[in-house]
């Protein structure tokens, strides 16, 4: 086959000239294949948390239409991209052809890699969808996909479970990120500490913050209190609604002495939480959107609106080392280790 554009523009059915992630539809016939693509047989998706929340809800949290929700968007769309929250997810899976531009990297037929570029811009096809693991997100499937050679992927590693591994690589943007936004005597709101992005973001933040800083943990309820509280994750965890956001405020402001926050960062799966991580933040202080739920206009228009000049920064998936950065967290913490394994390893 020739050589296809590094960006994977060459896939792009509709609307012709556009990037993979924001096209209609990607060509995924996987009988023809780049020389300057791979070919993974894919085991498992991990769906995007603000994706498979939507999905889960329209389905009625019944398996099998979750099943035929995800087959369909699959089919119409050549790529696992939720129409609603536009968001996708990533997979793991087995290394099938490396093609002849692309020799040259470390990687060989038949390494179990995972991808850390998002589903919504990955060509993919669905043979048949094996298992639905609703608490987690993932989905385990008889399927290929497509990496283009810009696309970046992390061998999984020898010394924990590839399930494991890739419930961390699944969020290593977010707690990548924290390492590199929080500096010592920070003081720091994470929403949506619960969750799987939250939890790593608490045990980085906490680490960089040092003995003068502040970590807030903000959760829905008070089930994930004592999982924090545990684990020493956070200085002070707080449960309030993040889509309420005045009154929000008026609950994580007396968590951190009264003052307003140096940064937040946002690992809520639903919508509504924008004004909420602005508020609590003081002038000249960053907000960290990480959530694929976050409605960016929404955030821009409400900062303007209450006068806060503060710096907002998307929730990149990929910041450089994300996914050594993310696994050694798991590595240097058994205990938070053992707390993955247990929800995560199913």
């Amino acid at each position: 086959m020739p050589m296809g554009d590094k960006y994977g523009t060459h896939r792009v059915l509709e609307p012709v000239g556009a990037m993979p992630q924001t096209a209609l539809r990607l060509d995924n016939d996987m009988t023809k294949l780049f020389d300057n693509e791979i070919l993974v047989d894919v085991i498992a998706l991990n769906i995007d948390s603000a994706s498979f929340t939507q999905i889960e809800h329209e389905a009625g949290g019944d398996e099998e239409k979750i099943k035929t929700i995800i087959m369909s968007i699959v089919a119409t769309r050549g790529k696992q991209q939720n129409p609603v929250t536009g968001s996708g997810g990533m997979f793991i899976g087995k290394v099938a052809k490396i093609g002849p531009a692309l020799a040259n990297r470390d990687l060989k037929v038949g390494d179990k890699i995972a991808s850390l570029v998002s589903l919504s811009l990955t060509p993919l096809r669905i043979n048949k969808i094996l298992a639905v693991h609703k608490e987690i997100d993932r989905v385990e499937v008889d399927a290929q996909a497509i990496l283009f050679e810009s696309g970046i992927y992390a061998k999984l590693p020898d010394d924990m479970d590839e399930r494991l591994a890739l419930a961390a690589l699944d969020v290593a943007g977010a707690p990548a990120q924290t390492a590199k936004l929080v500096k010592p005597g920070d003081s720091v709101l994470i929403l949506g500490a619960g969750g799987k992005s939250g939890l790593l973001c608490c045990y980085e933040a906490m680490k960089r913050v040092g003995p003068t800083g502040r970590v807030v943990a903000n959760i829905h309820s008070e089930r994930s209190r004592k999982v924090l509280e545990d684990l020493h994750l956070a200085h002070e965890v707080v449960v309030a609604d993040a889509t309420r956001p005045v009154e929000f405020l008026n609950k994580v402001l007396p968590a951190n002495g009264g003052k307003e926050y140096d940064l937040s960062i946002n690992c809520v799966n639903i919508q509504g939480a924008e004004m909420a991580s602005i508020l609590p933040v003081r002038d000249g202080g960053t907000v960290y959107f990480f959530s694929m739920a976050t409605s960016f206009t929404r955030a821009a228009l409400g900062a303007e609106g209450v006068g806060k000049d503060v710096t907002m920064i998307i929730g990149n998936g990929y910041t450089k080392d994300h996914a050594e950065i993310t696994l050694w967290e798991l590595r240097e913490n058994p205990a938070l280790r053992a707390l993955f394994e247990k929800l995560y390893v199913k």
